[in-house]
């Protein structure tokens, strides 16, 4: 049984990973090394979310169900028992499975369904979110050798929470400073134009069964999965899971993800029911993959950055191209509120400009974040 004194010194050593790792990479491998020392597990899920959908992308994991990548997620997404949207809100963000089904874990689809065929005896789920949105989730699974999860353990990771999802968001955000600090003329060279959009058609059990000739060049820009499922980005059967989900009622966040692709560029997933081709036939699942529109980049750099809505909305109408004066039209304020309104939108965001914050924000910056106009 780990001590109180060395849980909370564990806490110490995460919230100085979040202060000092703006990468998500390494900011999730050094907390998961911290946990195996303070609240062992025999494996994990650990996906960074689209911050309004909260559904999963860029996952990292260890479990040992490679094979049936799909199954997991379908199940993760269809049990209400822990489900991280479910935790959104609650003052301890934190819970078990045998807490969440009072004790019962064949009450758990994804239990029921898989889980127990790997010896699994324990989940311990925790989310990451704040008033901005939903950061990510983190599942520790835990075998017949391992026990379970006890209270202490959980409250850890409960406390452990806000000061995970404040150092995701922040990651976030130092992706796209890292991004527009290193455009230029020679990385505008580099970046090639986003493939046209993209539709892949999937089964009940997220089986891609069809794709669109561009298919495969979005899905070489997505984070590759495990064998055997190299050619499926998580992110695909995340958005067709969400999408199953909100059709069985267990959650309503939309089915869609914003993912960075790397060069400043963003790709949207979003998942539809196609119609059915005849009578009776389950019609199959269809995602879309296209190229990020700005009003969609600019809702999610809202968020990473800790805008107000009235900041999110000047945001919006700057980069829609409206100058000083239109946007004090707009607005019904003073031409130098405006310039009042944007400083600290400067300060949260790193840069000097206007021009520079729409670059950063857009991902089409041609000078560092923090030249002068």
């Amino acid at each position: 049984m780990t001590t109180s004194w060395a849980l909370n010194r564990s806490l110490e050593r995460i919230g100085q990973l979040c202060r000092e790792m703006p990468d998500d990479k390494e900011l999730r491998r050094g907390v998961l090394a911290e946990l195996g020392r303070t609240v062992p597990f025999s494996a994990f899920a650990w996906p960074l979310s689209d911050p309004e959908s909260a559904t999963g992308t860029s996952p990292m994991a260890r479990i040992p169900c490679p094979e049936e990548l799909p199954a997991l997620i379908r199940l993760k997404y269809l049990t209400h028992e822990g489900r991280w949207t479910a935790l959104m809100g609650q003052a301890r963000p934190a819970t078990t499975l045998l807490m969440a089904t009072g004790g019962r874990p064949e009450r758990s689809p994804l239990w029921n369904g898989l889980l127990v065929r790997y010896g699994v005896t324990d989940v311990l789920s925790t989310v990451f979110a704040d008033k901005h949105g939903c950061w990510g989730w983190l599942d520790l699974w835990r075998s017949a050798e391992d026990g379970t999860f006890s209270e202490p353990e959980t409250d850890y990771l409960a406390t452990a929470a806000p000061l995970l999802a404040a150092g995701l968001r922040r990651s976030r955000a130092a992706q796209c400073r890292r991004e527009a600090e290193g455009s230029g003329p020679s990385w505008q060279a580099v970046r090639k134009p986003l493939p046209p959009q993209a539709v892949l058609t999937l089964d009940e059990g997220l089986a891609v069964v069809g794709q669109t000739a561009s298919a495969s060049d979005w899905l070489g820009l997505l984070q590759r999965g495990p064998r055997p499922y190299e050619g499926i980005p998580a992110e695909v059967l995340n958005v067709a899971a969400q999408l199953l989900a909100r059709e069985a009622g267990v959650d309503s966040h939309p089915a869609m993800a914003r993912v960075p692709v790397g060069l400043g560029a963003w790709a949207l997933l979003r998942a539809t029911r196609m119609d059915a081709g005849r009578p009776g036939a389950s019609p199959p699942l269809a995602v879309t993959i296209q190229e990020c529109p700005a009003v969609e980049r600019l809702e999610v750099f809202a968020r990473c950055f800790a805008l107000t809505p009235q900041q999110h909305r000047l945001l919006g109408l700057a980069a829609a191209g409206l100058n000083t004066a239109e946007l004090a039209a707009t607005l019904r304020i003073r031409p130098y509120t405006v310039q009042d309104q944007f400083k600290p939108i400067f300060a949260a965001c790193g840069v000097r400009s206007r021009s520079a914050l729409l670059g950063l924000a857009l991902g089409t910056a041609t000078v560092p974040a923090d030249a002068g106009a």
